[in-house]
């Protein structure tokens, strides 16, 4: 969950950490810190609060150190405070570490070295790994990191210098993120690539169960017990420009009008519209697989989850097999059925969310075939997958999912069209139409866009509400979900999102006249069965704020407030409709003063259970 950097290299630490680290800060904001190694000492600086606070703390100290690590946190073990904010170090101030993580078993070691004559300062897991290293260490940091991570457990990205090391950075992961970047002259470490691609493009990722020692002039890869691991580094094309703001005020605002581009880009090079083929390329060589595969779970977290409950919708109509979706952190205990003719399709903007790893790594066990859908080339969940289908939405800065969740949509439509396409369940021309239609797409979302002006005027009249209800149908109900997950994340409104059928169930009880209830309502699915939904409202004094397409014009009738969108075919309606709705949360938490980019208590990337 928190940010991580380690530089080795020219005199310029103090600076390109502190630069690094506002790129890491969406992993984590509630404390920052950082340790520099110079004229042999080892100073460290660190604060509760964002990075800026920390910049500004030591802004006034010259520098020339050539090695450093820094930090942002997001808590687990202790609270958000100066004391509990990484770096940590040993009894001697001669080691710093740093860590992205849970260390599950931290506390029988603490009561052991607090028994030999350590001094703890700290609430948090993290600062046991620096006294085990003092323990450990007789003038080789690299064998003291390797000895002292043996027996714990856990998630860990670890970062450590030591004052009679100079000129080097040594890192391990498990199950954690961790990339090195090679530069000329210099080398560094991160938790993710935005942070290092001002200085280099060149990557190499480290995989769980892995050490590296990094100094200016090289990098050397190790397994738990010291062998050496070759591996090549990968070249990174993403535009650096692309993790700016670029003139928005907000990432997350940024994010949401970069939607046709990243729709674009999912689709490009994977379909030909003249036969009606999708052509997946990179899961060919699991064609045979796919075939056979007798049931598919898709397996999810968050916004995700919700990218998987309207696939299912939508591949019910392409395939002729069971589907069913699971939340990740549940998956494990649901007893599911998993075996050789079992596809699971994992999805996951990060490919770090460590749910899903661990739901993945179940199936994995009973030897099922995994597909990951992921945006983050190079993350864990990818080098653990059988097969994967990238997003190409691009560098999401912001917390708030947004082009992740549009592209997540626009890739599993592709890959239900690719599996029917395999199994011979959809022909040629059931696929050229939901092609057709798929790559009308981006230009769609376009249109939906302008209507930004009419969603802030809606943002305007309740963002001062305390409390929203979101109701859909049939395709739209996981779009509904997924809109009062968006507010409440960037608002802190308390909202719930339900299958309108549901409503007279028990959420009926909470409409008065002050409960806006926000329903979506399209002319493709259930349009009858909503609209009486919508009658049920009013009858309560609820104010009805209709979302639906421009070929509905009774709602009009009985809505307060109805916000039109182009009328379009059935497999892209929750694309469109998830819009608005983002647009509609991102406008009330500003109007609420939220930080929409960073809202309190989240974190981009959930690493830890």
């Amino acid at each position: 969950m928190c940010g991580i950097i380690g530089y080795v290299g020219k005199p310029r630490a103090k600076d390109l950490i502190l630069e690094a680290l506002q790129k890491l800060e969406y992993r984590g904001y509630d404390s920052t810190g950082i340790a520099l190694l110079e004229n042999g000492k080892l100073w460290i600086e660190k604060k509760a609060g964002k990075v800026r606070e920390l910049a500004e703390l030591v802004n006034n100290k010259e520098s020339n150190a050539s090695t450093g690590i820094g930090h942002s946190r997001w808590a687990t073990h202790g609270e958000p405070s100066d004391i509990n904010a990484h770096p940590h170090w040993d009894c001697r101030k001669n080691i710093a570490v740093i860590h992205n993580g849970i260390i599950e078993n931290y506390l029988p070691y603490k009561e052991k070295l607090q028994a030999k004559g350590h001094e703890f300062l700290s609430q948090t897991d993290t600062e046991v790994i620096a006294h085990l290293i003092e323990e450990n260490y007789k003038g080789h940091l690299e064998e003291a990191v390797r000895k002292s991570l043996q027996g714990l457990h856990g998630a860990f990205a670890i970062a450590v210098i030591a004052k009679d090391s100079p000129g080097e950075v040594v890192v391990a992961r498990q199950c954690s993120p961790l990339v090195l970047g090679l530069g000329q002259g210099e080398n560094f470490a991160a938790s993710d690539i935005p942070a290092l691609l001002n200085y280099t493009r060149d990557m190499v990722f480290l995989n769980d169960g892995e050490i590296a020692t990094i100094r200016s002039d090289s990098i050397k890869i190790t397994d738990w017990n010291g062998k050496i691991i070759e591996r090549k580094p990968q070249r990174i094309e993403w535009d650096v420009v692309t993790a700016q703001k670029q003139g928005y005020k907000h990432f997350m605002l940024k994010e949401i009008h970069e939607q046709p581009d990243s729709v674009a880009n999912s689709l490009r090079g994977r379909y030909a519209l003249e036969t009606g083929e999708v052509r997946l390329h990179e899961l060919e060589p699991l064609s045979a697989k796919l075939k056979k595969a007798k049931m598919i779970y898709l397996i999810a977290c968050g916004t995700a989850y919700h990218a998987g409950m309207t696939a299912k919708y939508l591949w019910q109509e392409y395939l002729d097999l069971p589907i069913s979706v699971e939340l990740a952190s549940e998956f494990r205990y649901s007893h599911p059925y998993l075996d050789k003719d079992t596809l699971v399709v994992a999805i996951s903007q990060s490919g770090e969310t460590m749910d899903t790893m661990a739901a993945v790594r179940k199936a994995r066990e009973a030897g099922t075939t995994i597909v990951s859908i992921v945006n983050v080339v190079g993350s864990t969940l990818t080098r653990e997958s059988d097969g994967v289908v990238y997003t190409h939405a691009g560098p999401e800065i912001s917390v708030a999912s947004t082009k992740a969740t549009l592209t997540q949509i626009t890739v599993l439509n592709l890959l239900g069209l690719y599996m029917g396409q395999l199994r011979g369940t959809l022909s040629a021309q059931k696929r050229k139409e939901a092609l057709d239609n798929l790559v009308k797409l981006p230009k769609l979302v376009e249109i939906v866009l302008k209507k930004e002006k009419e969603v802030e005027q809606l943002a305007q009249t309740f963002y001062n509400k305390a409390n929203f209800l979101f109701l859909g149908r049939d395709i739209l109900c996981p779009i509904a979900l997924e809109g009062a997950l968006k507010l409440k994340e960037i608002s802190y409104i308390h909202a719930e999102g339900y299958a309108a059928g549901e409503m007279k169930h028990g959420p009926i009880a909470l409409i008065d006249q002050n409960m806006p209830v926000i329903v979506l309502v399209t002319k493709n699915s259930a349009y009858d069965k909503v609209f009486a939904n919508v009658e049920e409202v009013r009858a309560r004094k609820g104010i009805v704020i209709a979302l639906t397409d421009d070929r509905n014009k009774e709602i009009e009738r009985v809505a307060d407030y109805v916000l039109e969108i182009p009328h379009t075919a059935k497999l892209l309606t929750p694309m469109l409709f998830t819009i608005p709705l983002q647009l509609l949360a991102y406008h009330v938490g500003v109007l609420r003063g939220t930080d929409v980019d960073q809202p309190r208590n989240l974190a981009k990337s959930v690493t830890v259970e």
